[in-house]
């Protein structure tokens, strides 16, 4: 029941895109349901953005309007600041960093900038005494942040596995589905807003990264490391491999993994073949999935949409609820000043590699693509040359398990032979 004698919760929205307008969309719709579970009401005093006049769907005119967002964060009947603008500095940076000096509690769907500054965030919310929560920022609609953080409390983290990019998935799927070349389904993909006119970050690996970092974070104990992740993108998968992988029970994916070795901390965001029958390897379309693993609960999988207006604002109002209901938690899970600074991994575990190369067609090519494998100690699980047409002769490896330093030195090797006609591609094949 609601105290009737509890003050309301005033919101300030900086940022009325998608997600921002179901913001207000569920604030205005929800309003008696979100008293009823918070124990007092939730209201939206003020809002900023860079248009006034755009039709965004839902009623502003009874919010004061700030054309600055930082403005914004400083007004009085303000307790809590909704960033949904994006980008890892400037005005969204700002507005936080004052919204957090002026004693506000500030709730972000920002990942980018709490991946490059989440560290500097977290102690100054806690030296501010307020929260700061990014549940929106990884995985959208999926609560993994506080399934993480929250559910997961009692465990020791062993790793941390996921596909966090609907953008990419979605033009892995139609790769196999339709038999399209990435060009055209990328192309396609732009069209149904499932990626930018500038897809670089989502299929350069880079936007996946920034959820990456921020789990294992939050997973490990650490100071988020974003600059630590390898990444790799999906601008080189072919329609080939695609039905190379299917072929041997695999589908590919754009796979972030982190877990803790005897090296230090291991991040990576890079295609992978995963089996087919897994869960993983069955998701479809522009649905996210995270995969926890914990020492006393074993495997959670969480599955569902990764983006939108409907789930992105479902998972910043999860985190206002929990801050009107007075709950506090470090923003990694432990006091800012406790999180260890974690020694970067690299990519440095053994697994089995799927390898393509691209060869000369002459004798010997292939005894000089075993010998440079075996100079770097990788083995040969198995191997087939296909579709040569005399000039060309395409060949694919599947080896044992071998270190990524190994393979990268071998594919050096091979990349550098003069009878190599483009640069190998290497994928790992990972456990699920």
């Amino acid at each position: 029941m609601t105290d009737r004698q509890t003050p309301p919760l005033r919101l300030g929205i900086a940022g009325l895109g998608t997600v921002g307008g179901g913001v207000v969309a569920i604030v205005q719709q929800h309003a008696a349901l979100l008293a009823a579970r918070s124990g007092r009401r939730i209201e939206i005093t003020a809002v900023s953005a860079r248009n006034r006049s755009r039709d965004r769907g839902v009623d502003l005119s009874s919010y004061a309007w700030e054309d600055d967002p930082v403005a914004l964060a400083r007004r009085p009947d303000v307790d809590m600041l909704i960033e949904v603008m994006g980008g890892e500095d400037g005005p969204a940076k700002a507005a936080i960093e004052t919204a957090i000096a002026e004693g506000k509690h500030v709730v972000t769907a920002n990942k980018a900038l709490m991946a490059v500054h989440g560290q500097a965030m977290a102690e100054g919310a806690e030296a501010a005494g307020v929260a700061l929560r990014y549940e929106a920022g990884v995985a959208g609609g999926i609560p993994v942040i506080k399934a993480l953080g929250e559910g997961l409390a009692a465990n020791g983290v062993t790793r941390v596995m996921g596909v966090m990019n609907g953008t990419c998935n979605y033009i892995l799927t139609e790769m196999e589905k339709t038999g399209a070349d990435y060009a055209d389904v990328l192309e396609d993909a732009q069209r149904l807003g499932y990626a930018e006119a500038d897809p670089s970050f989502d299929v350069g690996g880079i936007d996946a990264a920034h959820k990456l970092a921020l789990l294992a974070a939050l997973g490990f104990g650490t100071r988020v490391d974003f600059k630590g992740v390898v990444i790799e993108g999906i601008e080189r998968i072919t329609l080939a491999d695609i039905r190379h992988a299917s072929d041997m029970g695999f589908r590919i994916k754009l796979l972030g993994v982190a877990q803790m070795t005897e090296n230090g901390l291991e991040q990576r965001m890079t295609p992978c073949l995963v089996p087919a029958a897994s869960p993983i390897g069955q998701l479809d379309g522009v649905t996210n999935a995270v995969q926890l693993e914990g020492d006393m609960v074993g495997d959670v999988f969480l599955q569902g949409p990764g983006a939108g207006a409907g789930p992105t604002a479902s998972a910043i109002m999860a985190d206002v609820v929990d801050v009107a209901r007075g709950l506090s938690v470090p923003a990694f899970g432990l006091p800012a000043a406790q999180l260890a600074e974690a020694p970067r991994a690299g990519d440095r575990s053994s697994a089995a590699f799927y390898l393509r190369l691209s060869l000369k067609d002459r004798p010997g090519a292939l005894a000089k693509v075993a010998a440079a494998l075996g100079e770097e100690g990788v083995s040969i699980h198995r191997m087939r040359q296909y579709d040569h047409d005399g000039e060309c002769a395409p060949v694919l490896i599947v080896t044992h398990e071998a270190p990524r330093g190994a393979i990268d030195g071998a594919m050096g090797r091979i990349g550098a032979m003069e009878e190599s006609l483009a640069a190998p591609v290497a994928l790992r094949i990972e456990e699920v």
